[in-house]
């Protein structure tokens, strides 16, 4: 956990007398008497709980540190200074810590011993009604002479007991709040881990460049560990990291689990009247410069600098860097908006996201989207790997919205029957057309759909399997007449001055080949349906390998049919060329 306060509260002197240990770690700030960089410490209660604290400098000038230890605790110890009593950067803390949903923790008075701490909790309790921490324990401390330190101890056993554990996840997430290198190991990092397990030598991703590191050695609390669980402190040894390439704000995540975030739509509760654009936006120990737009009241658009690792339900803040303050809290609604360019698109956008929880919805958005890629779900933090929400299915790769899944295919369904009663000659929907009409993003829907219906889909498209095309009168007795013809001679196929003169166009002939009245073997040369088997059977009992000259004269045909008639054999790979331009069958190969 973390604390918070004004500067000069005692914060530092508090963790001290809790864990005998000094975290202010720069000779700047013992020089000074005053915190100004994160400190860890970390102390075992009497119930056997380890309780770390990330200890947050109070002054103003410091608030970005405050923010980048803050942000990934789960409870908070508030401290307020008897003497002094709440005061700005007290206000400005709890403005932090109820931005990033902090609801839990204790409210400890310090310096009783030159206080009225009775009347410092009173007034403490005032300021923190209505927020998420009213009605935190209280606890009266005195630092230097121990007074109400066992007490203290105490109420964190308690506070400790009631914390939640975070869900099993492997979307692992460490925030970076500190870099530094030793000699002989390398770089080393730290932070809160938030969510999943650090093991040694777990592969992850190294944010900001996408990088992949392994983590060598890994230690919790100032000792070596196997595997480290959130929420807790952490240090890790990354095997072949320059320490210049990685800083505070970054972060290591689980490979594959996180899709990066640079624009999305967010609830926004405003804490100060803020007019301009152009803010930082906090989350985890990352601050990053931010422009808001505003979609209406308590709803934004937000684009960050850089792309971040966050989910839909995360909390960020915003702060405002000219006036140095808290500007607003926020809850991540979508991670992966629409474009908003027509008029009146963000206003529509607000009442969209009015309705929408705090807290990842994977039904609800699928059934808004209709259908979302797998993938899209469980790196935005919509869904659990391994589950299926409720109402929905899983098509390949795709999660689809159970009700939207039924209007596609009926719309798919409607489109075929229209296609065939308005094209008798072409009745197969093309899939191109298929996937525009029944509105499917992705060709697997596509074929998912096609096999739900019990359509077929060959060559020359999408159809139900009685449709076949019909032929104009004319068109089918010269189609008659061609293929009694090829019953008689197979491979006496028609040039394209006779078919001309037969009325036998392209489309026709399409027609005749889907139907399997003739085999295509290149444009304009078609011959019996059964030509491929009748071939081998003519040509096994020659010499092998043979000449064109002599499969052309097994054939019975010309050249002009025999050239690409064995071609397609070839492609077929019923027979195979020689070097010297002969051609052997396959079976016959030895």
């Amino acid at each position: 956990m973390a604390t918070a306060g004004h500067v000069d509260h005692g914060k530092s002197t508090l963790v001290r007398a809790l864990t005998g240990m000094e975290p202010d770690r720069w000779a700047e700030e013992k020089r000074r008497g005053m915190t100004i960089d994160l400190g860890y410490a970390w102390t075992t209660l009497s119930t056997g709980e380890t309780v770390a604290f990330v200890d947050v400098p109070g002054h103003q000038r410091f608030v970005s540190n405050m923010l980048a230890g803050v942000g990934p605790v789960p409870a908070v110890l508030l401290v307020v200074a008897a003497d002094e009593g709440w005061s700005r950067q007290t206000q400005e803390h709890v403005d932090a810590l109820r931005a990033l949903g902090v609801s839990d923790g204790l409210l400890v008075i310090t310096r009783a011993d030159l206080g009225d701490g009775e009347l410092a909790v009173e007034e403490a309790r005032d300021r923190l009604a209505g927020t998420p921490l009213a009605g935190l324990e209280a606890v009266v401390t005195s630092a230097p002479s121990g007074t109400g330190i066992p007490e203290l101890r105490r109420s964190l056993g308690r506070l400790a007991a009631r914390l939640p554990p975070p869900d099993p996840t492997p979307r692992t997430r460490l925030w970076i709040d500190r870099v530094f290198a030793v000699r002989g190991a390398g770089t080393v990092v730290t932070g809160t881990l938030g969510a999943g397990t650090l093991a040694r030598d777990d592969e992850l991703v190294l944010w900001s460049s996408r990088r992949p590191v392994r983590v060598r050695q890994l230690q919790s609390l100032g000792e070596g560990v196997e595997r480290a669980d959130a929420v807790g402190r952490v240090a890790v040894n990354l095997r072949g990291l320059d320490r210049n390439s990685v800083r505070r704000g970054d972060a290591l995540v689980a490979r594959g689990w996180y899709a990066g975030v640079r624009e999305f739509d967010a609830r926004v509760d405003w804490l100060a009247d803020c007019r301009t654009a152009e803010l930082v936006l906090h989350a985890g120990s990352a601050a990053v410069p931010a422009r808001v737009r505003r979609l209406g009241d308590g709803t934004a658009r937000i684009r960050t600098a850089r792309d971040l690792p966050l989910d839909v339900g995360e909390r960020a803040l915003l702060r405002d860097p000219g006036q140095g303050g808290i500007a607003a809290g926020l809850v991540v609604l979508d991670a992966d908006p629409p474009p908003l360019t027509r008029r009146g698109a963000a206003a529509r956008r607000h009442g969209d996201l009015l309705g929408r929880p705090g807290a990842p919805d994977p039904a609800a958005e699928t059934a808004r989207r209709g259908a979302v890629r797998l993938t899209d779900l469980t790196s935005s933090g919509w869904l659990a790997p391994g589950t299926t929400p409720e109402g929905t299915a899983q098509v390949g790769e795709w999660i689809v919205d159970a009700s939207w899944w039924r209007e596609r295919r009926s719309r798919l369904a409607e489109a075929v029957r229209e296609r065939a009663a308005g094209h008798p000659l072409t009745p197969a929907l093309p899939p191109e057309a298929a996937l525009r009409l029944a509105g499917l993003p992705d060709p697997v829907l596509l074929d998912a759909a096609v096999d739900a219906l019990g359509l077929v889909r060959d060559s020359s498209g999408i159809r139900e399997a009685h449709t076949r095309p019909v032929l104009p009168d004319r068109a089918q007795e010269a189609l008659d007449g061609l293929c009694g013809r090829l019953a008689a001679d197979p491979f006496d196929a028609p040039g394209r001055p006779e078919l001309d003169r037969l009325g036998l166009t392209t489309v026709h002939l399409r027609a005749a080949v889907g139907r399997g009245l003739l085999l295509r073997v290149q444009q304009d040369v078609y011959v019996h349906p059964d030509a491929v088997r009748l071939s081998l059977a003519r040509i096994a009992p020659l010499p092998q390998p043979f000449t064109l000259s002599d499969g052309r004269k097994a054939l019975g045909t010309s050249r002009r049919v025999a050239v690409p008639f064995f071609e397609l054999l070839d492609r077929l790979g019923h027979t195979r060329s020689t070097p010297e331009g002969m051609r052997h069958l396959v079976t016959a190969d030895r």
